[in-house]
């Protein structure tokens, strides 16, 4: 029996995580020995993980990097704790001399490469297979012994303020690795040409399982009401990307074209207040409604008349492959991976990235009832779950 070791942050509700869990649920355990490290034991998808999966225990020393420096340093664990101040000074001193703004990943790389030379080996084990699946990719490269060692590529590295000699020096050491789609890996290779020779693509693979029980657990018809209204739906976290502090005019502007239309939003994130205080200021707080963090989504998907993708930049995103498999007419705004989402007019629409011409193609595409038609049609019979997807991963035990 080969021996897979997966590692990522947590199992919160997020698109890396669900895909994490459709590769738990698709991978044949009675072939293959999956053990799998969280640097937290948190997240709502955690109690979804698989019979056969082996959840291994917590860390105490690796769960320090998910926690406030101050409580770090309560904690006793200095040497950790003097190494993420390190990581922060050197990576503030690499934003100056870049010169690029906070909106970077600089910080979050540092953090973990400079402390993984004071944290213990997460195993004694030797693998065939040893998989990072959420960037930063250190600690998987140093503190594992296996045979063979991939990192994932979840985003789009075309929208990402890096520090690209640092992160070369991370990435080569792993034999291979893995892009959620073509336009992620071509993104890629544009800041990382040297890498060309390693990376290839594996699709995201969608929990059909956990999806379908949780989407029968109750209606979410008292919270969005059928009140004669359109119902809009957009998930995500609620930060700069998912671009939901500019909902609230894109709704505003649909209703001006003469659609009752609202605009439901689910998630949790450092942006909540910036996207109530937008509500707010345009007037739309009958019309955008913040649901907040939900751990089952999936009942307001089937809720909603459209699902919307309004984001300034994505890797591939998860919530709108889960609302094609619910055969929802979806738009997404033309960020660069777009493409790769969906095929345009096919199973969902691609609408344009300025606020104004957005809100204009939505409404036209409301309008257009035999479009929405044909687009339902074909969600119907296309396969969103990307089962095939995990022979990609046996390959790389071959």
């Amino acid at each position: 029996m080969k021996n897979i070791f997966i590692m990522a942050h947590s199992m919160d509700i997020g698109g890396a995580e669900k895909s994490l869990l459709g590769i738990l649920e698709n991978i044949d355990v009675t072939q293959y020995q999956v053990d799998l490290f969280l640097l937290r034991h948190e997240g709502e998808l955690i109690n979804y993980i698989p019979d056969g999966i082996n959840l291994m225990p917590p860390n105490k020393y690796y769960s320090l990097m998910g926690i406030p420096l101050k409580a770090v340093i309560k904690s006793g664990h200095l040497k950790i704790a003097y190494k993420r101040i390190v990581g922060k000074r050197k990576a503030n001193k690499r934003i100056k001399e870049l010169d690029i703004n906070s909106d970077n990943n600089i910080i979050n790389e540092y953090s973990h490469k400079y402390t993984v030379g004071v944290l213990p080996k997460i195993s004694k084990k030797k693998y065939d297979l040893a998989v990072s699946f959420m960037s930063p990719h250190y600690y998987v490269a140093k503190r594992i012994n296996a045979d063979k060692k991939v990192a994932w590529i979840h985003t789009d590295y075309s929208t990402y303020k890096i520090d690209v000699e640092s992160e070369t020096a991370m990435w080569d050491m792993y034999d291979e690795i893995m892009a959620v789609s073509e336009l992620v890996k071509k993104a890629f290779l544009k800041t990382f040409p040297s890498m060309s020779g390693k990376v290839n693509v594996i699709e995201n693979i969608i929990p059909y399982e956990y999806i379908k029980r949780l989407s029968a657990e109750f209606s979410a018809d008292s919270e969005m009401k059928n009140d004669g209204s359109v119902k809009l739906l957009s998930i995500g976290r609620f930060s700069y990307p998912k671009r939901f502090d500019e909902v609230p005019l894109l709704c505003k502007r649909i209703r001006e074209n003469g659609l009752n239309v609202k605009w439901y939003l689910i998630g949790f994130g450092g942006d909540e207040e910036l996207i109530n205080s937008k509500i707010s200021e345009s007037n739309m707080g009958d019309y955008v409604i913040n649901l907040g963090k939900k751990d089952n989504p999936y009942p307001y998907i089937k809720a909603c008349d459209f699902y919307i993708q309004p984001s300034r930049y994505e890797g591939k995103s998860i919530a709108v492959r889960e609302a094609q498999l619910f055969s929802k007419p979806v738009v997404i705004t033309n960020y660069t991976t777009a493409q790769a989402q969906l095929k345009n007019g096919y199973d969902g629409i691609i609408v344009p990235m300025e606020l104004t011409q957005a809100a204009d193609a939505i409404t036209d595409f409301i309008r257009n009832t035999n479009l929405q038609q044909t687009i339902i049609f074909n969600t119907k019979k296309s396969d969103y779950v990307g089962n095939e997807e995990i022979k990609k991963i046996y390959a790389l035990l071959e």
